[in-house]
């Protein structure tokens, strides 16, 4: 088995990506502190081709050279928009029957292994502070609560992290869906 090249991986340009569909996906951070972080959030959106990012709250915005490290450049491929206050923006999305989804640990969580895709649906999935998590008003006027099993000592992910696990599962569970 051989290591493929860069130019061998047949990828998007910026004005290709523009243009294509996009996965019915929302990212929206909710005062999220890292700038590597959001950076990394932007990068995985680019890559399983997320419709939109929303930056809440204290959330930084592009462009800003920690964004960048490890945006690596989707934050010119990956649409996105400020939003001062989350909870806004979640009546907002569920008025335009987005479903939100808040992926936190809560009492009656769905957990992600269980969570269920519904055809011909647009998802928003809400990821918090790395601290607080995501605010419970958000939690709370979510459509359903996502936790994401874990089995260790630690009690959370980072968020990146997090993102990269629930947007793939998601985006796995759609593309399955479409088939």
């Amino acid at each position: 088995m051989r290591k493929l090249k860069n130019s061998e991986l047949d990828r998007l340009s910026v004005d290709a990506f523009k243009s294509v569909e996009k996965t019915p996906l929302i990212i929206v951070l909710d005062n999220i502190r890292s700038l590597n972080n959001i950076g990394s959030v932007f990068r995985t959106s680019d890559a399983f081709l997320i419709e939109k990012i929303y930056l809440c709250g204290i959330t930084a915005k592009p462009p800003h050279k920690d964004i960048h490290k490890t945006a690596l450049g989707s934050t010119e491929t990956v649409d996105w928009e400020y939003v001062e206050n989350t909870l806004d923006l979640v009546e907002k999305l569920k008025a335009e029957n987005v479903k939100v989804c808040s992926i936190e640990q809560a009492k009656n969580a769905t957990m992600l292994n269980n969570f269920k895709v519904e055809a011909n649906t647009k998802y928003a999935l809400v990821f918090g502070n790395e601290v607080k998590g995501v605010a419970q008003d958000v939690v709370s006027n979510s459509d359903v609560v996502i936790e994401i099993p874990q089995f260790g000592t630690k009690h959370s992910l980072n968020i990146s992290v997090s993102c990269g696990v629930v947007v793939w599962d998601v985006f796995s569970k759609l593309s399955a869906n479409i088939k």
